[in-house]
């Protein structure tokens, strides 16, 4: 694999870091603009704030009215996103590469001149009604939105989507006040990357943002204490669902990627051990996976079973004991299968404007700097199946969460 072109950066004096990924051989450009307004800051009784809010700058901004603004996202060729995240409000978009100028031009009206109208507030209210009831009658939506509190606790683990009755309650006061308080670009981050003049960029950014106005830094949540806990939720299915989770090092950790290697030889593909021993050789389940997922202060590794009311017990049990025997060694085999998809992951990404940006920003965010694709492919050559056993021996799997949804409770370990 050819290096990626080196990575540019600025930070403005308002707190507004600005990253820039070149990749000429592109005819895209993408941007990811995170801004520090995540629903960990919303208030205990306003669930579903940021992504009320996240909804609401986008219904006029500048001199645009609502209709105009989706006008000129279309008319630049905009394949964009908003959304919000733990710590973040989130927008992107990837565009032909003449667009990015104007598309950025654009998002500075959105996040910094929104006009927030009031009598909109009630269709927004039902978008988030909507998006509230489509994740509650979606059955595994439903496990991970229980389970993650019993992870994370009820400040870093809460649901964007918040409830009927907070949503309910929410006016055009809360909206403001939340814009006013968590759309500033103190710790915002801007990553550009595709094909670009990087002294045209820094020039237009700084013209854009440059005087935008900082709020004080404010201290991230810690993760509380807590040990093992199994919760079921009754549902009259002829289907189980499982979600379970367990406490393992972050993104920023110096092992985190011989942790990730495991958890691919567990749940990478058709031929990881999960899929394979769980669902293929048993037919426990239809599904089964697991992934590690990570916040500043803390990371962990969160799975999802889904399978018929009388198997549930097995497959719970033979998901969390391969999880387990990992201690007892790792094939080459297995482990030359992950480094094989981990190294095409980066050719794609080496191919997406948008995926670049993205990765960008969670590293800048996570680790103050930016990884190189070939930092990351040497990290994962150098991991050896006696690493991926040592880990798991130090860091073993346990202190399960786990929440079940269906007719009937199961013996959690």
């Amino acid at each position: 694999m050819t290096d990626a072109p080196p990575y540019l950066t600025h930070r403005f004096d308002n707190g507004l870091t600005l990253l820039g990924g070149p990749m000429p051989w592109l005819r895209t450009a993408a941007f990811s603009l995170c801004l520090p307004g995540g629903y960990q800051y919303e208030a205990e009784s306003a669930g579903g704030l940021a992504a009320m809010v996240c909804e609401m700058v986008q219904r006029g901004a500048g001199s645009r009215n609502s209709r105009q603004v989706v006008a000129a996202q279309d008319n630049l060729g905009l394949d964009r996103s908003a959304g919000v995240t733990t710590a973040h409000t989130a927008f992107g978009a990837a565009m032909p590469a003449e667009s990015l100028a104007e598309a950025l031009a654009l998002y500075a009206d959105i996040v910094r001149r929104p006009h927030l109208p009031a009598d909109q507030l009630n269709d927004a209210r039902q978008v988030a009604f909507q998006e509230l009831r489509a994740a509650e009658d979606e059955p595994v939506q439903r496990v991970m939105k229980r389970l993650r509190p019993l992870l994370y606790g009820p400040v870093l683990g809460r649901s964007s989507y918040g409830t009927v009755e907070s949503l309910t309650a929410l006016d055009a006061h809360d909206v403001q006040q939340f814009y006013r308080e968590n759309y500033h670009p103190g710790e915002a981050i801007l990553a550009v990357a595709g094909q670009f003049d990087w002294t045209e960029l820094l020039g237009q950014v700084e013209t854009l943002f440059a005087d935008w106005q900082p709020r004080p830094a404010r201290s991230v949540p810690e993760i509380p204490q807590s040990g093992a806990q199994y919760v079921h939720l009754e549902h009259d299915s002829q289907q189980t669902h499982i979600g379970f989770a367990f406490p393992a090092v972050p993104y920023s950790h110096p092992d985190y990627y011989t942790l990730r290697a495991g958890i691919g030889v567990l749940s990478d593909g058709m031929s990881s051990r999960l899929f394979d021993r769980v669902r293929e050789q048993r037919g426990l389940c239809y599904t089964v996976m697991a992934g590690c997922h990570s916040l500043r202060t803390g990371g962990a590794v969160l799975g999802y079973a889904g399978t018929t009311v009388e198997r549930a017990q097995e497959t719970l049990d033979v998901t969390l004991g391969e999880i387990e025997a990992i201690v007892e060694g790792v094939g080459e085999d297995e482990l030359e299968r992950q480094k094989v998809r981990v190294q095409s992951g980066l050719i794609m990404e080496q191919e997406s404007s948008a995926s670049r940006a993205a990765s960008m920003v969670s590293d800048w965010y996570h680790l103050q700097r930016i990884m190189l694709a070939k930092e990351i492919e040497q990290r994962i050559d150098a991991i050896g199946s006696d690493d991926i056993v040592a880990h798991w021996k130090a860091h073993r799997p346990g202190d399960y969460r786990i929440v079940t949804l269906g007719p009937d409770p199961l013996k959690a370990p």
